[in-house]
C-alpha cells in the first residue's frame, strides 16, 4: 500500500511540502447531483423560489467554495485559481428529476485542483438544497466524484463510467 502523504513519521497530520514540485497546468473536473421532486424541478425552471434564482446562486456558491477550499479542508494548500466553471443539466424521467452539477477548475501551480472541483460541486449542491428545502426536505445529494484530473507528476486520471 502506498504511503499516505498527509501524515508525518509520527503518524500526525501535516501539510505536504510542495516547494520542490514542478509548476504545471493542472485541471480537475468533478460532478455531483441533486435529486428533486417534480414541484421543485418546476419551481427551479420557472424561477418560483422567493430566495432567488436557484441555479445562479448555486453557481456563485460553487465558485466561491472553490476559491476558499483551503479554508474548508485543513491540509489543502491555498491556490491561485486560473478558472472555475460550473454547469448544470437535467436528467428527467417520469419518476425522477436529477440536477447534474459539473465543475472544471484550472490553475498553473505545484499541486492539483481536485479538492477545489469537489468542493465547488458540493457547495453548489448544498446551496440548491438550502434554497429548495422549504418545498421538500427529501432531496438527495450525490453521488459526488472526481471525473478528470490532468497535470502533475502522478499523471492524468479519467474516471471510467
Amino acid at each position: 500500500m502506498d504511503k499516505l502523504t498527509h501524515f508525518n513519521e509520527e503518524g500526525r497530520a501535516r501539510m505536504v511540502d510542495i516547494s520542490e514540485k514542478e509548476t504545471t497546468l493542472r485541471t480537475a473536473v468533478a460532478k455531483s447531483a441533486v435529486t428533486v421532486n417534480k414541484t421543485i424541478y418546476n419551481k427551479i425552471r420557472e424561477g418560483g423560489f422567493s430566495k432567488g434564482d436557484v441555479l445562479a446562486v448555486a453557481q456563485v456558491a460553487g465558485i466561491m467554495a472553490a476559491k476558499k477550499t483551503s479554508e474548508w479542508i485543513p491540509m489543502c494548500h491555498p491556490l491561485s485559481l486560473s478558472g472555475v466553471d460550473l454547469s448544470f443539466s437535467w436528467d428527467l424521467s417520469e419518476e425522477s428529476y436529477i440536477l447534474n452539477i459539473q465543475c472544471e477548475v484550472r490553475t498553473k501551480g505545484s499541486t492539483g485542483v481536485e479538492m477545489e472541483a469537489l468542493t465547488a460541486v458540493s457547495a453548489a449542491a448544498l446551496t440548491v438544497y438550502d434554497m429548495c428545502k422549504s418545498a421538500d426536505k427529501g432531496m438527495i445529494i450525490g453521488p459526488t466524484s472526481l471525473v478528470l484530473k490532468t497535470g502533475g507528476k502522478n499523471g492524468d486520471f479519467h474516471r471510467e463510467e
